[in-house]
C-alpha cells in the first residue's frame, strides 16, 4: 500500500534539525525562503561587476529599443486619431435633458446657426406665439446615436419636454440632423391642425434635407419657419428649393477607400516595429562582435 505523507513528516527531509543550543530555536522560514533570491542578486552582481562592458552595452540596447518603440506608437496614434463619437459624448442626450429653451426658439446643439438666424427666428416665432398661442422649437444635432433617424427622436424630444398632452397640444419641434442631412418634424394636436399634413410633408422632404445636404444650415431652418408660419397664418405656401435634379451622396466611405487606407496604416506601422527591434538588434551584434 502507498504511504501518504503529510507536510509535517516531509519538514525533516527540507530542513535539517537545528543543533541544541541553550538558546531559544530562532524560526526557520525566513531561511528557506529568502536564500535563493539573495544568491541570485549577489551572482548577478558579481557578473555585471566582471563584465561591465556587457551592463553598459545591455543598457543601451534597453534605452534605444524603448525610445524607437514609443517613436512607433506615436506615429501610429497620429496616422489612427481616436474617435470621439462614443455614445457617451452623445449630445442629443444633453438636448432632452435640459428642456425646452426659455430665452429663444433654438437649440443649436450643432453649431450650425449664426447670430443673425437666431435673431430672425426669435422675432419670427416669439410674435407667431403672441398671435396664435403655438410654439415652434429648432433643435440641431450633429448626429444620432441613440434613435434610428430624425422622427423617433423629435418624438423623443417633444415627449420629454412636454410630458402631458395639455402642455405639448400646442407646441411644435423641428429636428435638423446635420450629419445624416435630415430632419423631421412633430407636435401636439393643435399645432398639426393648424399646420396641415401636406405642409408638414414639404417642408420635411423639401427645405430640410435639400438644403442641408447643400451644407445652408440657417437657410434650411429660416426657409422651414418662414414656410410653417405661413400656413399657420393661411396665407399663400412659399415653397421649398428645387429638389428634381437632387440627388443625394453617401458621406461614408466605400470599401475600397477603407482597405486603401487599411494598408498604408499597416505598412507604416510595420516598418516602424521593423525598426525599432531589428536595427537595435544589429547594432548590438555589430557592437559585440568588435569585441
Amino acid at each position: 500500500m502507498e504511504t501518504i505523507l503529510s507536510p509535517r513528516s516531509l519538514s525533516p527531509l527540507i530542513a535539517p534539525k537545528p543543533c541544541s543550543s541553550s538558546k531559544s530555536p530562532q524560526p526557520r522560514a525566513s531561511t528557506l525562503f529568502y536564500t535563493k533570491p539573495i544568491s541570485c542578486i549577489l551572482k548577478r552582481h558579481h557578473l555585471e561587476s566582471k563584465n561591465p562592458s556587457f551592463s553598459e552595452t545591455r543598457s543601451w540596447f534597453s534605452h534605444t529599443q524603448q525610445g524607437l518603440a514609443a517613436l512607433a506608437l506615436t506615429l501610429a496614434l497620429n496616422f489612427c486619431p481616436l474617435s470621439l463619437d462614443s455614445p457617451a459624448l452623445a449630445s442629443e442626450f444633453d438636448v432632452i435633458s435640459e428642456g425646452p429653451p426659455k430665452e429663444s426658439y433654438v437649440v443649436d446643439d450643432a453649431g450650425v446657426l449664426s447670430r443673425v438666424t437666431k435673431s430672425d427666428l426669435k422675432r419670427l416665432l416669439s410674435d407667431l406665439e403672441s398671435r396664435k398661442n403655438l410654439r415652434i422649437n429648432f433643435v440641431t444635432v450633429r448626429k444620432l446615436t441613440s434613435k434610428a433617424d430624425a422622427f423617433e427622436y423629435a418624438d423623443q424630444v417633444l415627449e420629454k419636454w412636454y410630458p402631458t398632452v395639455e402642455e405639448g397640444n400646442n407646441k411644435g419641434i423641428v429636428v435638423l440632423i446635420t450629419s445624416q442631412k435630415e430632419g423631421a418634424i412633430t407636435g401636439g394636436p393643435e399645432f398639426v391642425k393648424s399646420v396641415g399634413d401636406s405642409i408638414l410633408d414639404a417642408t420635411i422632404s423639401e427645405n430640410l434635407p435639400v438644403l442641408a445636404t447643400e451644407e445652408k444650415y440657417n437657410e434650411a431652418v429660416y426657409s422651414s419657419a418662414k414656410r410653417l408660419v405661413a400656413a399657420i397664418d393661411g396665407l399663400p405656401d412659399p415653397g421649398g428649393p428645387q429638389s428634381k435634379d437632387y440627388k443625394r451622396e453617401s458621406n461614408f466611405k466605400t470599401r475600397e477607400e477603407t482597405e486603401e487606407k487599411r494598408g498604408q496604416f499597416s505598412l507604416v506601422v510595420g516598418g516602424l516595429l521593423v525598426i525599432a527591434f531589428v536595427v537595435p538588434m544589429a547594432q548590438y551584434y555589430a557592437y559585440v562582435s568588435k569585441k
